[in-house]
């Protein structure tokens, strides 16, 4: 079959000399006929499928039906694996790894003939670190997000997984639960393949995918089990074929006006704060100005829409059925840029102005929201220079303004013992403390915000109080939790320098997160700190520690800022 354009691949397969014989003929090993290398597109299909990913797992058939669409196009699909990042089993935090996935796939698609890509992701790490790697390359791309799980079904009713898990734990520590109740609750929660069914990370980041435009309209709440998620790969393996023929590359759709949108989509569907750090280190690599202050100017004015745990109360089935993303996104209106163009070669009007509300329950309007407070807010003060987090959505309104004496953990071990301990000088009103917990510090970032409150707290019936840490917590997490501080514990931050005793306050409407201690003792205890970052002997966790920048700057490493392209590499013979 003739072909009118050049693409990127005709530099490894219609060369006629050595080279090209080399690179067809080892090719045909695997039954590719001739007419395969004549000039169509390849695409490649990249897949995060791993046993030991269990939100991934599924998608060996998911390429396989990405697979179909790509031929149907009369296109050229050749899968690949990367390294898969799964959040359940990965230790000591995923986090540390998905720097290290987006540069298995960078440098696997610009080594390789390959002109544009399918991205198969779905656990929480995999699908920035898809992104990552696809934005530094900036060929076409789009992507196809694994799903949730079916909503999980324990005694009657509807179970979450992470924010029930959370919560069912704590009554167990709390003697409120049985101890066998909570082991027959593991069985029922994780019910179908896909990924956490609450507005966690992985379904937070699968909204982002389809804010800022990369997967076809309405394709990141289909649930996993759902016939229409192999619809949508199917179709999705039609359109890269077009998009390679259009020229539309990644930076065309990810543009200034897209993350903006994205912000906004996050606010209003209570979506994780993991996706600040995911987004703007994606904004990093493709050179748009995007930080902490952004966050909170595109998210103060947008209320919260979607009534879905840890937020509310309904699941990503629910979320599904009722409309969608496109729902949401069509009930912002003019708060998003609305001629912004998707992979779909549509503009985001085009995408969601047919959206219909099918249950007002679990998403709401502008006029009668779910929540009036905000999904986010980004806070500052002499504790967190350049920035921390806190979920107000999913927090207790009453501690949204407080004052208190700070009981300070140095590191997560030294805080599972000490939460246990009835002698501990707690009590609600207290700030806890947990430092060690950043990039550079534990290393990699961990998901322990959120961390338990002591036991002695939780037998008087208290079941939140303020907690601050350079961590992070899972998107699935709720409470008065804030996160991210910045600069870190170990890169000598304020918050390496609290004591027991000192008090904090922290107002969220005013955006303040103050260390009430003079700044002649601060400086005191600063000149006595010693920065004290993970120790890393070897390997990728020496790599890690030396290069990754710190929150506020998404955590990436720096010198994978800014991209590469795709300019084919020299010859190999």
């Amino acid at each position: 079959m003739a072909r009118g354009k050049r693409f990127r691949s005709a530099d490894w397969f219609s060369d006629q000399t050595l080279l090209g014989f080399a690179h067809r003929s080892w090719m045909k090993n695997q039954g590719w006929p001739h007419d395969m290398f004549d000039g169509r597109p390849v695409i490649g299909i990249a897949s995060s499928a791993s046993d030991l990913s269990p939100c991934n797992a599924h998608h060996r058939q998911v390429a396989e039906a990405v697979k179909q669409g790509v031929f149907a196009a009369a296109g050229f699909p050749l899968v690949f694996p990367t390294m898969s990042i799964g959040e359940t089993l990965m230790r000591p935090t995923s986090m540390m790894f998905r720097n290290l996935m987006s540069m298995d796939l960078e440098e696997t698609l610009r080594a390789n003939p390959i002109d544009g890509v399918v991205l198969l992701t779905g656990c929480d790490k995999t699908t920035p670190a898809y992104m990552l790697g696809a934005a530094s390359v900036d060929l076409p791309a789009i992507m196809v997000h694994g799903g949730p799980m079916l909503n999980g079904k324990f005694q009657g009713r509807d179970i979450g997984s992470g924010t029930d898990v959370w919560r069912m734990s704590e009554d167990v520590r709390a003697g409120k639960m049985a101890l066998s109740e909570f082991m027959d609750a593991e069985s029922c929660m994780s019910r179908s393949v896909g990924h956490c069914m609450t507005m966690g990370t992985a379904s937070t980041m699968g909204s982002m995918i389809e804010a800022l435009g990369l997967c076809l309209p309405n394709t990141a709440a289909v649930p996993a089990a759902d016939s229409r998620r192999m619809l949508a790969a199917h179709m999705t393996g039609r359109r890269i074929v077009e998009m390679v023929r259009q020229g539309q590359r990644m930076s065309k759709v990810v543009t200034r006006q897209a993350f903006e949108n994205a912000i906004r989509v996050n606010a209003a569907i209570g979506g994780s704060t993991n996706a600040i750090i995911h987004l703007i280190a994606l904004a990093g690599r493709l050179g748009v100005p995007l930080g902490m202050d952004d966050w909170d100017e595109f998210s103060r004015d947008v209320p919260l829409l979607v009534n879905l745990q840890p937020n509310g109360k309904y699941l990503m089935e629910d979320f599904y059925y009722a409309g969608g993303l496109p729902l949401v996104m069509k009930e912002l209106g003019d708060l998003l840029h609305r001629e912004a163009i998707t992979v779909s070669g549509k503009s985001v009007a085009d995408n969601v102005d047919g959206a219909k509300n099918y249950n007002p329950d679990v998403i709401g309007t502008l006029k009668k929201p779910v929540k009036k407070v905000g999904a986010l807010a980004v806070l500052k003060g002499n504790l967190a220079p350049n920035g921390a987090v806190i979920k107000p959505s999913a927090a207790t309104p009453a501690l949204m303004k407080h004052r208190g004496r700070a009981v300070v953990f140095e590191d997560n071990e030294a805080l599972h013992k000490l939460v246990e301990d009835d002698k501990l000088d707690v009590d609600e009103n207290c700030v806890l403390v947990l430092k060690g917990a950043g990039p550079k510090g534990y290393p990699g970032m961990p998901e322990v915000g959120n961390f338990p409150l002591p036991k002695k707290i939780l037998k008087k019936g208290i079941t939140d109080m303020v907690r601050i840490s350079d961590a992070r917590m899972s998107g699935t997490a709720y409470g008065t939790v804030v996160l991210h501080v910045s600069p870190e514990s170990a890169a000598g931050g304020t918050l390496a320098l609290v004591r027991n005793g000192d008090m904090i306050e922290i107002d969220v409407a005013k955006r303040r997160l103050h260390l009430d201690v003079s700044e002649a003792e601060l400086e005191r205890r600063r000149k006595a700190f010693k920065p004290n970052p993970a120790k890393a002997a070897r390997g990728y966790a020496q790599l890690y520690v030396q290069h990754v920048l710190q929150a506020d700057q998404g955590c990436d490493f720096d010198f994978l800022r800014g991209g590469s392209g795709h300019k084919t590499p020299r010859p190999n013979h």
